[in-house]
């Protein structure tokens, strides 16, 4: 993958495809001044495109714009080279290893997205599959959490989950989602061919993602937790992560 390079996108329009094609965008910045409608359109297209959303004072924009026709909006667009799905195949191929595939459902937070891919690469996985719209992007915030990982790692860029799910399984890869209905993931086999799929930070895997799924897989939870009754997704993926190590050593 190439290097994160970041260039600034301003204008409304130009803005609005950049979110509507789920261009990696770090941050969207809106004039304070903007109506609060066109904030609130803004708002909810960088949510769905994985961004933060900063008000800042029209002077802000004109400095990072370089002009005054930034018409209130503008963002940081990344450059980046995404793999495919079958990149990541042939890699395992090329090693001569089962596929080990993390796939991420919704994630939002890029701070979760770069420490899980950071995990990933350490843990011997092949690739990562995220959304191309509905979840964060590689962006700069998403390569400075992962240490370069994601420099390293291949990651496939997929219109639609539940689609990449399916070609895996026809590439007889069993994949499990992330759910605490599950079983435990000691007792499951995890040893063959594998994808491991990791839901949003607040509804977890989508119902429709858990169907198309082989398995559920969940871990352990203290029955003196209190009301915090869930890991944070990144912490999660790194335990099921090389909890798939364990198993293949042994």
């Amino acid at each position: 993958m190439e290097q994160l390079e970041s260039t600034v996108i301003y204008g409304k329009n130009a803005v609005t495809e950049l979110l509507k094609n789920g261009t990696g965008v770090d941050t969207v910045y809106l004039s304070e001044g903007m109506a609060p409608a066109q904030a609130a359109y803004y708002t909810a297209l960088a949510k769905e495109a994985g961004a933060a959303v900063k008000r800042v004072h029209t002077a802000k924009l004109r400095s990072m714009c370089g002009t005054e026709s930034h018409q209130g909006v503008a963002a940081f667009a990344s450059a980046v080279e995404y793999a495919s799905l079958e990149d990541i195949l042939n890699l395992a191929a090329e090693r001569g290893e089962p596929p080990f595939i993390v796939l991420c459902d919704g994630i939002e937070d890029p701070h979760n997205l770069g420490a899980i891919i950071r995990t990933a690469l350490l843990a011997g996985a092949h690739g990562i599959v995220i959304p191309k719209r509905g979840g964060a992007q590689v962006t700069p915030i998403v390569a400075k959490v992962s240490a370069g990982a994601s420099m390293e790692l291949p990651i496939a860029r997929v219109a639609n989950i539940g689609e990449a799910i399916r070609r895996l399984k026809d590439k007889n890869v069993f994949v499990y989602a992330a759910d605490m209905a599950g079983e435990p993931a000691a007792k499951q086999n995890l040893t063959g061919s594998i994808g491991l799929v990791m839901g949003s930070e607040g509804s977890g895997v989508s119902a429709l993602v858990k169907k198309l799924c082989d398995g559920l897989v969940s871990l352990p939870m203290s029955a003196h937790c209190g009301s915090v009754d869930s890991l944070n997704v990144s912490v999660a993926a790194g335990v099921l992560m090389y909890e798939i190590v364990r198993q293949r050593e042994n």
